[in-house]
Formats: C-alpha cells, sequence, structure tokens
C-alpha cells in the first residue's frame, strides 16, 4: 500500500462520495478498507468510493480503454461493488476536470455498466448518457411494515424495483433492505424506490440502496423512477416518437431525466468537489486489523 493515499470528497445532489485518485491501479482496496473509509464516525464519510483508475490499468476496464481512458471502479459504502452510479459519475467527471485530465465539453467514462457519455457544462450542470433502460420480465412486490405495492422492474446497468405510493413516509426508515417477492428477481439485491407524484412530469423519491441503506440521491434510480413513470403515464418516447423530460426531486436536490425516441437517456445535475487531503496510512492498516 502507498505510503501516501491522496482522497477527495464530493458529491452530487448529496449523494456522497470518497475519491481515490490511482491512475494505475497501484492501490490496494479490499472491501475492508473501502468500507472503513465511507464509515460516517470513524472514516472519511461516504454513500460510496470513487476508484480512478485508466481502463488500461484495470483487469475489469481494459476492453474498453480505446473508448474511455479513466474508469470509474465504483464500490458502494459498505465495501461491495457495483455496476453503476449515475451522481458517481458526474462527480467523477468533476474531478476528472479538476485534476486537469479532461476539458469542459463530452468525454467517456468506462463503468462496469459499460461506456458512459458525459457532458461537462463550462459553467454549471454535468449532463450524463445512461443508456437504455431494460425491463426485466415478471412482476415484483415490494414490502414496508404492514403495506406492500407493486413494482417496476427497471435495469439501469444495475437493478431497481420502483413503486409508486401516496406518501414517502410509507418507506419506513429505509435502513434495512425492503422486502420484495420474489427473491429470484434480484439475486444480488436491489435498489428499491419510492416514488410520489409533485406535478406534471415531476416526481419525488427516497431510495434505499443496496450496500449502503438509504440516501440522499441515487442517479440510475432517478432514471428508472423517469421511464417507470412515463410508462405509467404513457409517455413512452418509443411510441410517441417525443422525448419524455421528467424533473426528479430526491432528498438531496433535484435531477432532470430525459427519455429519447431511441432510448437513451440522459441525466442532468450538479457535481461538486467539497476537500482534499492524505488518508493516514497507519490508520487504515489499524482499521482493517
Amino acid at each position: 500500500m502507498s505510503t501516501r493515499i491522496a482522497f477527495l470528497k464530493g458529491h452530487g445532489t448529496e449523494n456522497d462520495f470518497v475519491i481515490v485518485p490511482d491512475p494505475e491501479n497501484a492501490i490496494a482496496l479490499p472491501p475492508a478498507a473501502v468500507a472503513a473509509l465511507c464509515d460516517r464516525r470513524a472514516g472519511i464519510g461516504g454513500d460510496g468510493l470513487l476508484h480512478v483508475v485508466r481502463s488500461a490499468a484495470h483487469p475489469e476496464a481494459k476492453a474498453m480503454a480505446a473508448e474511455a481512458e479513466w474508469f470509474m471502479d465504483y464500490r458502494n459504502g459498505d465495501g461491495s461493488i457495483a455496476e453503476m452510479c449515475g451522481n458517481g459519475v458526474r462527480v467523477f467527471a468533476r474531478y476528472l476536470e479538476r485534476a486537469g485530465h479532461v476539458s469542459a465539453g463530452d468525454i467517456a467514462v468506462a463503468t462496469r455498466g459499460g461506456v458512459k457519455t458525459v457532458h461537462i457544462a463550462k459553467e454549471g450542470d454535468i449532463t450524463v448518457g445512461m443508456g437504455r433502460a431494460l425491463f426485466p420480465a415478471g412482476g415484483v412486490t415490494v414490502s414496508v411494515g404492514g403495506r406492500s405495492w407493486p413494482a417496476r422492474n427497471v435495469n439501469m446497468g444495475n437493478p431497481h424495483a420502483v413503486a409508486f405510493v401516496d406518501d414517502l413516509a410509507h418507506a419506513g426508515d429505509l435502513i434495512a433492505p425492503p422486502p420484495y417477492s420474489p427473491a429470484a428477481a434480484y439475486p444480488d439485491g436491489v435498489n428499491v424506490e419510492f416514488v410520489v407524484d409533485r406535478g406534471p412530469r415531476h416526481v419525488a423519491l427516497r431510495v434505499h440502496e443496496r450496500g449502503a441503506g438509504e440516501t440522499r440521491s441515487c442517479g440510475t434510480g432517478a432514471c428508472a423512477v423517469a421511464v417507470a413513470a412515463a410508462r405509467r403515464d404513457g409517455a413512452d418516447p418509443a411510441l410517441t416518437g417525443t422525448p419524455a423530460t421528467y424533473t426528479v426531486d430526491v432528498p438531496g436536490g433535484t435531477l432532470v431525466i430525459t427519455e429519447r425516441p431511441d432510448g437513451e437517456i440522459e441525466m442532468t445535475g450538479p457535481a461538486v468537489i467539497v476537500a482534499e487531503g492524505v488518508i493516514e496510512t497507519e490508520w487504515l492498516e489499524n482499521a482493517l486489523g
């Protein structure tokens, strides 16, 4: 392990991340190390960790190196690996810009969910091409306390169960994963979104992210919610020929999601770098026991 490990802290609509720059993939980050760094009391604190690696230096990303120089090796706050994180991609891009690796404009970022196109505005928000939503077959039900709701099964590179409810308080504390059935629908767990309407093409959500608990925002979740709402509202762009744009309020802010007639989804929102520093390697070694 390096004697000095640089880190930054950033967030996108208050979905916050520890950022570890490591272009040559030289830093060992086992699950226990990630969990220690993301611990909000004994570590730096974060919903997840963005490990910044050149695609050519990472075995999972080498095949994408010709399309995208940089790989977002994303980890959940408990140290588990995730395919994709929409807010994380925006913060990842903001870091690359800050570090001088990229300039404002269009860039490509490799993720376990594929290569994502990102547009960094000269001022303001960042837009991410999130790809297409998939709708796995079969009904899903989610439950909290004595209530149950049908949920839309949406895959945005990672799995989501979207339930429309009358009141966001019905989601409970969202500390433990909400039960769902059938269990076979999500063999690796699922992100669960509870959604209410705020107005025409305007919704609000709360989310339990697998491996992190309730978070202040979830980018892929906002996309899943927008496409589920569009299908519910009869606004499927593939059928209408018209893009569908939804404003999605999350506890940490607002995201704007647009699905085009070709199925491609774009997410626009803020990304902020808050601080930077150095991880004490003695502390990290002690945390790993």
